[in-house]
């Protein structure tokens, strides 16, 4: 048993960088290349300190159109994600060129810078990844919750989130 060898098939498999990543590579901005989503389309991990020189070089490459911003919970222990997708529309394009970006925050700092400057798209789905997760996106000019009520106590859709024990007025009789 020790002297098994790693078979090809065994090993992991290696992301090929597609024409955006290597693009980004070329111009110094450092990512890391994940498995394309199941449409084929690129996925990039991007450290939340170069989200927005990052964001800046992909508006300045084209990528004009915030399709949809979003956070999600990892689970327990694990980090947050803000994920952000991204178009490329022109005048004469058949099909738009995309591009996702997913950033992991730590859930005891969930601290981000906020990409509305870039794309004002980001405005309301920052706010709702703010009050749903707790991400703080610095420099958000009206960063509020937006769905739930302002004195609300933390963030519901967290998967450590402890439900409140409520109770109908109609209930205490």
């Amino acid at each position: 048993m020790a002297d098994e060898e790693i078979r090809p098939e065994e090993s992991s498999e290696i992301v090929e960088a597609g024409p955006i990543s290597s693009w980004l590579t070329e111009q110094g901005f450092a990512h890391e290349i994940m498995e394309r989503d199941h449409l084929g389309v690129e996925l990039l991990k991007v450290e939340p300190a170069f989200l927005i020189p990052f964001c800046t070089a992909l508006y300045a490459y084209g990528f004009n159109y915030l399709q949809c911003q979003g956070a999600y919970d990892a689970g327990p222990g694990q980090p947050l994600v803000s994920f952000y997708h991204l178009s490329k529309v022109s005048d004469n394009a058949d099909r738009p060129e995309e591009l996702r970006i997913k950033v992991y925050i730590p859930r005891d700092n969930p601290k981000i810078p906020s990409v509305y400057w870039i794309w004002k798209a980001a405005d309301w789905q920052e706010r709702e990844s703010y009050d749903m997760y707790g991400i703080i996106y610095e420099g958000h000019p009206n960063l509020k919750r937006l769905l739930m009520p302002e004195d609300w106590v933390g963030w519901p859709l967290r998967k450590d989130y402890i439900s409140p024990d409520f109770y109908e007025l109609q209930d205490a009789y």
